[in-house]
């Protein structure tokens, strides 16, 4: 699934922050938390995006990951 181009502008910007948090360990500063927020919207956006254009293939991952556990 090819992004757009504002897509692609949103999850670059969240990068660093995302960087910054895995390289401290820890959740520093507010703004950390709310980027996170932004993070995890954009995320699920892009989840159901992609659930909506391949659901079969999201469906198996599904049950694969269930047969794993």
């Amino acid at each position: 699934m090819k992004l757009d181009a504002s897509t692609f502008r949103r999850l670059r910007r969240l990068t660093p922050i995302l960087d910054d948090i895995l390289n401290a360990g820890e959740v520093e500063y507010v703004g950390q938390a709310v980027s996170l927020t932004a993070l995890a919207t954009l995320c699920s956006e892009l989840f159901e995006a992609y659930e909506r254009e391949y659901p079969d293939e999201v469906t198996q991952a599904r049950i694969d990951s269930l047969e794993s556990q």
